[in-house]
């Protein structure tokens, strides 16, 4: 997926899959306004017309497998 290259605000647990309900990895800004948020799951399955209609898309799906409080190596 296209990664957002402008800063934009984290997404938390309070943001919410509109697909599903489970928590939202991905923030696609439509190129008509508004956005979309979807789970990893849902961010994979509609990936290839998301990229058709999308202006960005803020991608954190990394945060799935990072293990919170260990630095990785490229911090140390």
């Amino acid at each position: 997926m296209t990664t957002v290259l402008t800063p934009a605000s984290p997404l938390t647990a309070a943001d919410r899959c509109d697909r599903c309900g489970a928590q939202a990895y991905l923030r696609v800004v439509l190129l008509s306004g508004g956005e979309l948020l979807f789970c990893a799951h849902h961010g994979r399955k509609f990936e290839p017309e998301l990229k058709k209609i999308a202006a960005e898309i803020q991608d954190e799906t990394e945060r799935l497998t990072t293990v919170p409080g260990i630095a990785s190596e490229e911090e140390r």
